[in-house]
């Protein structure tokens, strides 16, 4: 709400005479003003221990000041940005609570030659042999050079009595920067407006290979006496190249989750996992010596406890570190998970934080060190369990637009189908391909990401190739919503299996049949705790090479 207050000036000395007003224009009833805008020639704002405004118009030579509008209650901030949406207020280099009435075509002019006059900036630099045309006409010169890439300035600025933006012809104008500009390229076409980029044509792809994994000679080859690792971006180069052996994994995942950094010692390390030892015993003690009289008056503690209990029954039953009864694998599971409640106790625990933490047990075998490098993980992952869910919703924004831009054709299928959203990435990406690929296939896939090549968001691009690799099947059998579903969800894990299978068959005998992607691929000797085979070749109509393996991933950009 506005009040307004209108002051009458003290009667003279002459007693009775009545008071002379200053001629203001028509008012109505009240205190309600009314002026037009094309009048108006300055507004001052004072302070008083609330905002005041006193306006000023045009009256032939000399300016009518008009009664205060008072602001009361506040609102004088949103009345002036009103005023700015139809007015230029530009405040007075003199006093600063005077803000002044320019008109549009000279503050535009004049606003462009304080731009050429200010050599401070350096942002456009005239030539001495041409100063006049530019500094003559800045505003149809500037303003008509960049209508080449969009006329919405042009048309937003140009006013209906505005003489300075008549339009010139298009060469006219490109000479005019050139000659302002040194280095600037126009395109002279008539009205070229500007290229959107909607899909990329990739051409024929290479086919890539694989390296071996990172072996133990070779990560020891970028270790300094004292233990600090050297090299670390051709480290990670070769990592996401090719893996890390198995063995390795337990001090490799370490570094690559940022347990441990890049630039520490060995007995730098050492330190930190004494204190990291701890800290996880002593958060571990919380929960343990929470009594039943107390777990009963707390809710919270309780619902966690009972999820985490049903989860982890139910996670990664089928490998042999967590399967039977009684299993020590399975009490190591349900320790750190409920020690995480207490690290973090915003969050708590989520269905789906037991399938990222069960690999990096798997391969750190201690439930100290596996809880600190599921901490980092969590770190990079949080957005995606918290209640909102902002991170999910992100991601598959960016899913869909990603795919729209790689392959318009299928993207346009999709959303016929209801399907545009992506919805049934959603498992994708809440734990990155866990409940999709095979143990060793998660494995290794992780520990590419975790290098953060080719960029932090490699598994976006990952779930492109996947998409890719079903297309054909979902487009040329024309499947539906419940039909496309099945295919990316309760058939894609399976499928995949089958798939390579047999391709790494089809590459033993020579034999190429017809298929949906180019598959090559060489057998190679599977050991230890974790099944390797051949190198896989899928090529596709993307901007990136995603090769699978049972547990390789390849790619090119």
């Amino acid at each position: 709400m506005v009040h307004t207050v209108q002051f009458r000036k003290k009667p003279s000395n002459n007693e009775g005479a009545p008071p002379q007003p200053a001629p203001i224009p028509e008012k109505s009833k009240g205190s309600r003003l009314f002026f037009r805008l094309s009048d108006l020639v300055s507004v001052r704002v004072k302070e008083e221990g609330w905002s005041y405004l006193v306006f000023t118009l045009r009256d032939c030579n000399m300016g009518v000041e008009l009664p205060a509008l008072h602001f009361h209650q506040g609102g004088s901030e949103v009345f002036l940005d009103c005023l700015r949406k139809y007015l230029l207020l530009t405040e007075s280099t003199t006093d600063a609570s005077l803000l002044q009435v320019s008109p549009h075509s000279r503050a535009l002019s004049q606003s462009f030659e304080n731009l050429l006059d200010d050599a401070t900036f350096g942002l456009i630099t005239v030539q001495p042999a041409h100063p006049s045309k530019f500094s003559q006409d800045p505003v149809t010169t500037t303003l008509g050079g960049f209508s080449k890439v969009t006329n919405y300035l042009f048309d937003a600025f140009r006013g209906p009595d505005t003489v300075l933006l008549k339009e010139r012809p298009v060469g006219e104008v490109a000479d005019l920067l050139n000659e302002a500009i040194p280095g600037l390229d126009i395109n002279q076409l008539e009205e070229p407006g500007f290229e959107v980029i909607t899909r990329i044509d990739l051409g024929v792809l290479p086919e890539v290979r694989r390296r071996e994994p990172v072996g133990a000679e070779e990560w020891n080859t970028n270790m300094d006496p004292e233990g600090r690792m050297r090299n670390i971006s051709h480290l990670k180069q070769t990592i996401f190249k090719g893996g890390l052996c198995h063995v390795l994994r337990k001090e490799g995942w370490k570094f690559l989750l940022g347990y441990f950094p890049w630039e520490s010692t060995l007995e730098e390390r050492r330190s930190l996992t004494r204190r990291k030892t701890d800290e996880y015993f002593r958060m571990k003690l919380q929960w343990k010596s929470v009594s039943e009289e107390q777990e009963k008056r707390n809710s919270m503690f309780r619902d966690h406890r009972s999820l985490i209990e049903k989860d982890v029954n139910r996670t990664d039953r089928t490998n042999t570190f967590y399967e039977g009864q009684d299993n020590p694998g399975l009490i190591l599971l349900h320790d750190v998970l409920m020690t995480y409640c207490m690290y973090d106790f915003d969050l708590g625990y989520v269905q789906g934080m037991s399938d990222l933490l069960s690999p990096i047990l798997y391969v750190m075998e201690d439930e100290v060190d596996a809880f600190w490098c599921f901490v980092s993980f969590m770190d990079q992952m949080h957005q995606n369990f918290e209640e909102q869910m902002q991170g999910m919703k992100t991601q598959l924004i960016q899913l869909s637009t990603l795919l729209r831009l790689l392959d318009l054709s299928f993207w346009n299928y999709l959303v016929a189908q209801d399907s545009g959203h992506l919805y049934f990435c959603f498992r994708w990406l809440l734990i990155r391909f866990k409940r999709e690929l095979s143990f060793p296939d998660v494995l290794r896939l992780w520990e590419v990401m975790w290098t953060g090549l080719p960029c932090q968001n490699f598994h976006l691009l990952v779930c492109c190739a996947i998409l890719d690799s079903e297309k054909h099947q979902i487009m040329e059998k024309q499947y539906g919503f419940n039909e496309i579903l099945k295919v990316c969800v309760l058939m894609f894990c399976l499928h995949v299996c089958v798939h390579l299978y047999l391709s790494l068959c089809e590459c033993k005998v020579g034999e190429w049949g017809e298929r949906k992607r180019r598959v090559g691929g060489e057998e190679e000797e599977s050991g230890g705790r974790e099944e390797e085979s051949g190198d896989t070749l899928m090529s596709g109509p993307l901007c990136l090479l995603v090769v699978f393996n049972p547990s390789l991933l390849k790619v090119s950009i």
